[in-house]
């Protein structure tokens, strides 16, 4: 694994895995490959730029284009592929479902023909917990459990694991696939849930709370999950599936009042909304196969919400622009005319 080809790499879970394997890797370098949609942003990588620039290398492009994709392959020597690249937002999901099927499934069907096509290259897909469902009692999702995919988001994620796993078994590519929880930290485009309330919080908006805020998510810090992708990069086996979490969960309300302590704003921002389309209730997944790797996370829940909350105090520069751009038809599209509930 001496040459990376990150897709999606100027992204949120992309851009932090660029900048762990360049700092916990001097032998590597890495090729990002980006689209740049409104979630992919160079500025998520200029402080790794001025750090590591000759081992970083840029490629504006989109994996549904297999020429373009092939031809950086070629030009890059890459040995190793990575796949961040998706659309990932379970509210756009519901508003566009063409855009996810488009690339989370059709794009991964590209990297994967494109890796096979330049000599089975070391192929690894990044999927989520959410391929599995709404969870029921105190059951954790193991890696063989069925997939049950409730929101459009969830099933163009579902659909590229099984292409992944059909290359693996079809044509012997060298895949992995990992599943992780519910990711938070820098550089996190702020509709999702707890940068969208930091922010808000930080103007003194209200802090849309889907239902009652009882849903279960487990939210790990994302530089635990780059280690846990890197952890089954080195060490994991070809053809196999790895949850990447904490283990735990807790709800969606004891979230928020995490982050509103940490900020030190009222409880009077919670503002309960009505539901999502098909929300699903609890994700927790067993994470024993990936601690047997050796891996295990360095953040608690509590930890990571508190960490995520003074990365955003400190880094207005970077979210402020979007806050004031395409973000706010989108916040007024979604959350305009939802119902207050309570």
């Amino acid at each position: 694994m001496q040459k990376l080809f990150v897709t999606g790499g100027a992204g949120f879970i992309g851009c932090n895995f660029v900048r762990y394997m360049l700092e916990r890797h001097p032998e590597c370098s890495v090729v990002v490959y980006d689209k740049l949609t409104y979630a992919g942003r160079m500025e998520n990588l200029l402080d790794v730029q001025a750090r590591h620039g000759s081992r970083l290398h840029f490629v504006r492009g989109d994996i549904c284009d297999a020429a373009a994709v092939e031809g950086a392959l070629r030009e890059y020597g890459v040995d190793t592929i990575v796949n961040f690249a998706a659309e990932t937002h379970v509210d756009r999901s519901i508003l566009n479902p063409d855009a996810f099927i488009q690339t989370d499934v059709y794009g991964t069907y590209v990297l994967l023909e494109a890796a096979r096509k330049a000599g089975n290259l070391r192929y690894h897909q990044i999927s989520t917990d959410e391929v599995y469902g709404h969870i029921h009692g105190d059951h954790r999702s193991m890696e063989s459990d069925n997939l049950a995919p409730r929101s459009p988001y969830a099933a163009s994620k579902a659909g590229g694991d099984h292409m992944a796993a059909a290359y693996w078994i079809t044509y012997g590519l060298p895949v992995t696939i990992s599943r992780g929880a519910n990711n938070i930290g820098p550089f996190q485009y702020p509709e999702k849930v707890v940068p969208l309330f930091v922010t808000n919080a930080l103007a003194d908006l209200a802090l849309p709370v889907y239902g009652d805020g009882r849903q279960m998510r487990d939210y790990q810090h994302v530089l635990d999950h780059c280690v846990g992708i890197d952890v089954v990069l080195q060490r994991g086996e070809i053809g196999q599936t790895y949850n990447i979490g904490t283990g735990r969960e807790m709800t969606n309300l004891e979230m928020v009042e995490i982050l509103l302590e940490e900020l030190g704003k009222p409880r009077s921002l919670i503002q309960h909304v009505e539901d999502r389309q098909g929300h699903d209730r609890r994700y927790c997944m067993n994470v024993d196969k990936v601690m047997a790797l050796g891996w295990e996370p360095s953040y608690t829940h509590e930890a990571a919400i508190r960490a995520t909350v003074r990365w955003y105090v400190d880094n207005r520069w970077w979210w402020e622009p979007i806050r004031s751009g395409e973000f706010q038809d989108y916040y007024q599209r979604l959350y305009g005319q939802r119902k207050v509930i309570g």
